[in-house]
């Protein structure tokens, strides 16, 4: 019900841009360009854990994206996923774009822990990477989510965790669902997220979609996050957009 009230208020409320507040617009031409309009970047925090994926970020975690984010995630503004899912869908290109196999993409969205989706009324990572999948498709890519990941344990707070507690906590929180490693040989998976700080969930993410396949070696190896942090996407390099012209 929370979730089909917000869906519906966003259409006969006023509306304002989600990330800077201007009037009478979801998201402005100048927040726009700084979720999705730059070139996105491989980003590794540091420390990098073990397992890590090569990680691909559209934008750093601050000014509108930061603002966006957390519109979307902590205020229930859901048309922030397209314009959200287009940074992710940009990010994907640039990682598993880098060695197309003609394979179909999946989306594994990391999940959101059940309480946070009570309270929120929604899965904030989940509905960005429908969102990227759909925008995907509409470019050429074959793409779909695969949503098979889910905590099997609670874990604490993450914020004000140094990065070694991060990993500690998130130490075999997530597994596959039942029949989802069926679902993973079906394409090229590509872990997805809204955000990347210390990477600890995604190598976390990565151990369980490895365990469920059988593997006793990393095999994911792409991950595609919105926005990372700002020492991680300004220490990296911007991907050339040729590979997003490549794609076939």
């Amino acid at each position: 019900m929370r979730g089909w009230w917000q869906e519906i208020s966003g259409l006969v409320l006023p509306v304002s841009c989600g990330g800077c507040g201007r009037a009478r617009t979801e998201l402005c031409e100048a927040c726009g360009a700084q979720v999705h309009g730059g070139a996105p970047r491989r980003v590794r925090p540091s420390p990098e854990p073990p397992g890590l994926p090569v990680v691909h970020a559209a934008a750093g975690y601050e000014g509108a994206a930061r603002a966006v984010l957390l519109a979307h995630k902590e205020r229930g503004v859901l048309a922030m996923a397209r314009p959200l899912g287009r940074a992710l869908a940009g990010a994907v290109r640039a990682g598993a774009g880098r060695h197309p196999d003609g394979r179909p993409l999946l989306l594994v969205p990391v999940p959101s822990a059940r309480r946070a989706v009570a309270a929120r009324g929604h899965d904030p990572a989940r509905r960005i990477a429908l969102a990227a999948a759909v925008r995907l498709r509409r470019t050429g890519v074959p793409a779909t989510v695969a949503a098979v990941l889910r905590q099997r344990r609670a874990v604490a707070d993450q914020s004000g965790l140094t990065a070694a507690e991060r990993r500690a906590n998130l130490a075999g929180a997530l597994d596959v669902v039942a029949g989802g490693g069926r679902l993973l040989s079906a394409g090229r998976v590509v872990l997805v997220d809204d955000l990347l700080t210390t990477g600890a969930t995604l190598a976390e993410a990565a151990r369980a979609l490895d365990a469920a396949c059988g593997r006793t070696e990393p095999g994911v190896r792409d991950a595609a996050v919105v926005a990372a942090s700002p020492p991680a996407f300004d220490a990296a390099c911007p991907v050339g957009r040729e590979i997003n012209r490549n794609w076939k």
